[in-house]
């Protein structure tokens, strides 16, 4: 009996892995980008890139059990709820109002510690923001506000 579990379960985590996922991936840049958009200096710009932009831009960089089922599909969730809230690559379609409230959101959510959520952290913590970063970001939009 336990065989049999054990192979319908096989079967099963095999038949989902054929199961498609709108992945979240482009080479595209364009004057939309946030980082374009506010000519971020690099230091920004790095910090973005390695603590922001997976959830939050049309440039997920998905490591490799990103694309094993059903971890794809939670990770895509992340994803599609993260841009949802605040895609970066659409930064200059948004209104003047919503930008600034939009920039207002990242300063708290930092400061917070709320983002990078801590299971994102989990497997990347190179993204997890020291206070000097912290700090260099509010700075920094502060002269974009």
């Amino acid at each position: 009996m336990i065989r049999k579990i054990v192979i319908f379960l096989a079967i099963v985590f095999i038949a989902i892995q054929f199961v498609p996922v709108d992945w979240n991936t482009t080479d595209e840049v364009t004057a939309n980008d946030f980082i374009v958009a506010t000519n971020a200096p690099v230091n920004i710009s790095n910090l973005l890139k390695t603590s922001c932009y997976d959830c939050h831009s049309n440039n997920t960089v998905y490591p490799w059990y990103d694309k094993i089922a059903p971890v794809s599909w939670w990770i895509n969730g992340h994803v599609d709820h993260g841009k949802g809230e605040l895609n970066l690559s659409e930064w200059e379609t948004f209104s003047e109002k919503k930008k600034r409230h939009k920039l207002k959101e990242i300063v708290e959510e930092v400061e917070k510690r709320k983002m990078p959520l801590d299971s994102y952290l989990i497997m990347h913590g190179d993204a997890e923001l020291s206070e000097e970063q912290i700090e260099n970001l509010k700075k920094w939009i502060e002269t974009i506000k």
